[in-house]
């Protein structure tokens, strides 16, 4: 990236510091490139202690000198932030947001400013090991996609798609994804400490059985029924907890799990309030 763009980050909460250390990272900025904002300046001088970025308190402060404002609030957030942005916005600078569920058009309308970037990074990436999915307004130009796709590539791999809808779904499956992902972790070590073995232990069996699992997946580039078909000798242990894990309805329940964070994912981009919603019954 050129080294007379300056990128400022309009929330500098985990997602935003994990872009900052990413860039530095990578190398795709330097830290003099880098405006950090935030309300607390104790949360900023954190930042600049540990990473030499350049801080703000005032937003539109940062924003007025910068080619790239990168949106990582809150999505009950967004239209305060953006409120006192609207006319300052460089015209030819490029919008790139994390606010899950907010639409193109909802950014673009209340800035006032054609070009947006709408991606969904998650969590991984504060490690660099993210998946981010992400697509553009008509008037962002070749130039902004690349620029777009070196920073969104400083938390891991990414994914352009064409059609904004996927956005939603992506930020069901790996957006929210690693939640599951945790909930999971966490009642495979609860079940071990139940059954008496150690939590140290536990989680040392349980962590590299999931990695080494998803690993083999990866190599073995078979179907995960065919995996599953594997380990699951007739009548014996794998065939005895399959059933009872189909009997909870295990299967129904994540999907219902992901389809009301993408029903959620949707009404966040209409300004829906803060509640966890009931998830709807939709085919599984």
């Amino acid at each position: 990236m050129d080294k007379n763009v300056k990128l400022a980050f309009i929330g500098s909460g985990a997602m935003g510091e994990a872009m900052i250390a990413g860039l530095i990272r990578t190398g795709a900025a330097k830290p003099d490139q880098l405006l950090a904002c935030d309300p607390r300046l104790d949360r900023l001088q954190e930042l600049k202690e540990h990473y030499g970025v350049v801080i703000y308190t005032e937003n539109n402060e940062a924003v007025r000198q910068a080619e790239i404002i990168l949106l990582a609030v809150k999505p009950q957030a967004l239209e305060r932030a953006l409120k006192p942005l609207r006319g300052v916005v460089r015209p030819q600078a490029l919008v790139l947001s994390i606010v899950a569920g907010a639409t193109i058009q909802k950014i673009s309308q209340s800035l006032d400013h054609p070009n947006v970037v709408r991606a969904m990074p998650n969590t991984p990436a504060q490690i660099g090991e993210g998946i981010t999915v992400w697509t553009n307004s008509p008037s962002v130009n070749p130039e902004q996609l690349e620029m777009a796709r070196t920073i969104l590539s400083a938390l891991g791999d990414e994914i352009y798609v064409d059609e904004e809808n996927y956005l939603d779904m992506a930020t069901a499956l790996s957006g929210t994804g690693p939640a599951y992902v945790f909930l999971f972790l966490e009642g495979m070590i609860d079940a071990g400490v139940h059954l008496g073995l150690s939590r140290h232990v536990v989680e040392q069996l349980v962590v590299k059985t999931m990695l080494g699992s998803v690993h083999y997946y990866e190599r073995s580039k078979v179907h995960p029924a065919a995996l599953r078909n594997q380990v699951t000798s007739p009548g014996g242990t794998s065939a005895a907890a399959l059933y009872y894990l189909e009997k909870a309805g295990f299967r129904t329940a994540l999907s219902r799990a992901i389809w009301a964070a993408f029903e959620r994912s949707q009404e966040l981009g209409k300004g829906g309030a803060s509640h966890t919603p009931e998830p709807q019954n939709k085919p599984e």
